[in-house]
């Protein structure tokens, strides 16, 4: 099996769980530090040549991280793909057993047993704190309706302002923002780097809480450790 991932989290967990299946990777795949192989540009943008140089058996993709054109290009060429779309822990879990039994994991890894454990029962807060999550700005845009991370928050004890809103991702001005009047403001440090000059600043007088990216957003081995980290991350924030 020879497989290249468009997904940074599922190129970890591919290359920790099945190590030699992986041939290549986006430029953005930073997980495992060591990884070694073959890089085919961005998620965004791959080099489709390059893909389809190193033959692969397969191709992972997932619906809001890549494009369609570049899904349809690879199927037309006659490349396998799969394409996964988790909107919820459970979603992620479910899905990252199917893919790693498809690939010729003969077991659930160490990684994911101590996910499902971790997730089983995580942190809380309490009291439940409303937030809004800005995921970039310039415009700012934030999670809105039926998203992972926003699943992520909601088992921690964060109730996503826009959680109702039509759209998954809405682009409210920053008057609009400040308006909901929310207990806290979640900001990720990516897809958006927001830092602690950039961003809280917008929100005077509201807590803002700094949250690891690749905990909120990635599906993977950090699915293990994402409870305890973001949990202390958030509860920094509302004890300050």
């Amino acid at each position: 099996m020879r497989v290249v991932s468009l997904v940074p989290s599922l190129t970890e967990a591919v290359a920790v769980t099945l190590p030699g299946v992986l041939v290549g990777a986006t430029d953005w795949c930073t997980h495992p530090a060591d990884l070694d192989v073959a890089r085919v540009g961005g998620s965004k943008y791959p080099d489709l040549d390059r893909v389809r140089a190193l033959r692969p058996d397969m191709v992972l993709l997932n619906v809001e991280e890549n494009r369609r054109e570049d899904a349809d290009a690879l199927v037309a060429a006659g490349v396998p793909v799969r394409v996964t779309y988790p909107r919820t822990v459970d979603e992620a879990l479910t899905e990252l057993a199917d893919l790693l039994t498809a690939l010729g994991a003969a077991q659930e890894p160490p990684w994911l047993r101590a996910a499902r454990a971790a997730w089983a029962d995580p942190p809380r807060l309490h009291p439940v704190r409303t937030a809004v999550v800005p995921v970039w700005r310039r415009p700012w845009v934030v999670l809105g309706a039926d998203t992972f991370a926003g699943d992520v928050l909601r088992r921690l004890g964060v109730t996503n302002r826009y959680a109702g809103h039509a759209e998954r991702y809405p682009r409210p001005d920053l008057a609009e923002l400040r308006g909901h009047d929310p207990d806290l403001v979640v900001l990720p440090d990516e897809p958006y780097r927001f830092t602690a000059t950039d961003g809280p600043e917008a929100f005077p007088g509201t807590p803002c809480a700094l949250l690891s990216g690749r905990h909120l957003t990635w599906y993977g081995p950090s699915l293990a450790e994402a409870p305890a980290v973001l949990a202390a991350q958030l509860a920094r924030t509302v004890t300050a």
